[in-house]
């Protein structure tokens, strides 16, 4: 299938759909989703597999994906991009549910939501840790966020580390240079680099 037609099936439109209703503004039947991912350093035991399964077949609406990595992506410096997830990742989790405003729309988003993390929780013995890495693309507030207008630094350096590993100091050093007064700003995004006291 082409890209815009991917966006289709993303958006929970059946396969065969028209990409004219992507011209149409008011949806009906709204999708709503939640995301998590996880970064696997090592093969996950038979024991994991039987827990992924056993949750996936008690939640039975939730998609599993697994991206393998490796190969050319390990031979680029972590430093060299912004995307420091290359080396020593066997592969990526992407952990998605969703639902629509006829099953519930947004009054059903707390127990969707927790079916996510109790599949997230599920996996954490088998993914890696210290810190628990994550896909930035997948945005998932529970990594850690600030609240929304703010920016604490510290609260950064959490989901930042999540996200960019060791590029994040680097990353808001560039931040400071760039947006200084963090104009542009997420719940997650990176803050500038707080400047030392001088003495």
């Amino acid at each position: 299938m082409s890209w815009v037609e991917s966006a289709l099936n993303w958006a929970g439109f059946p396969n065969g759909t028209s990409i004219d209703v992507l011209l149409n503004r008011v949806q009906v039947d709204r999708v709503f989703y939640k995301t998590k991912s996880d970064y696997y350093k090592a093969v996950i035991p038979k024991q994991g597999l039987e827990t992924l399964w056993q949750v996936l077949m008690d939640i039975e609406d939730i998609f599993v994906q697994f991206n393998p990595y490796g190969g050319r992506m390990e031979e680029i410096s972590e430093s060299e991009t912004a995307f420091a997830h290359r080396g020593g990742n066997l592969f990526k989790a992407l952990y998605k549910i969703q639902w629509s405003e006829s099953e519930g729309g947004i009054n059903a988003t707390g127990r969707y939501v927790e079916m996510s993390r109790r599949l997230y929780n599920a996996m954490a013995p088998y993914a890696s840790s210290n810190p628990r890495e994550a896909f930035f693309n997948y945005r998932d507030l529970d990594v850690g966020s600030n609240e929304s207008g703010e920016t604490d630094f510290e609260v950064a350096k959490e989901y930042g580390a999540k996200y960019f590993r060791s590029n994040f100091m680097r990353l808001a050093g560039v931040k400071a240079k760039i947006d200084p007064e963090n104009f542009f700003k997420n719940e997650q995004s990176i803050p500038p680099l707080p400047t030392p006291p001088s003495h």
